[in-house]
């Protein structure tokens, strides 16, 4: 008998990893759609051979300063890129604030509902800016 939530899938975990029976883990329903936006929002756009647009254009922002731009490009990459390769998602909101505890990072809050859902789900995912050259430590 097929559940309504049989569309959220089951796939290899990520990272991949072995279980206990030394096969490969696996992740279904909203952890598998949980993981699936990591994999996009980790992936720069080239990386995969036979997708060359697939991920997130975040990754362009690796240089830029940790500011109020960025930030703003960040949340409109991040929410661009799960709308464009995560169909079992509904509605995002992204919220990107610097990091108070490292002055290089972005934490990227994401709230997401899961098609055909009503409650809401959310992630951090931390987005790492290189320091210019003459940069303190």
């Amino acid at each position: 008998m097929a559940s309504d939530r049989d569309f959220l899938g089951k796939g290899w975990r990520f990272p991949v990893a072995l279980n206990l029976t030394g096969g490969v883990s696996t992740s279904q329903l909203e952890e598998n759609v949980r993981e699936s936006m990591f994999v996009i929002l980790g992936t720069a756009p080239g990386e995969r051979v036979h997708r060359p647009d697939f991920g997130c254009r975040i990754h362009d922002l690796i240089f830029a300063p940790n500011n109020d731009v960025t930030a703003a490009r960040a949340e409109y990459y991040c929410k661009e890129a799960i709308y464009k390769f995560e169909p079992r998602i509904d509605e995002v909101n992204c919220v990107a604030l610097p990091s108070k505890d490292e002055p290089n990072r972005l934490d990227i809050r994401i709230t997401y509902t899961i098609a055909g859902k009503s409650d809401k789900k959310n992630l951090v995912y931390p987005f790492y800016l290189l320091k210019a050259e003459g940069e303190g430590a």
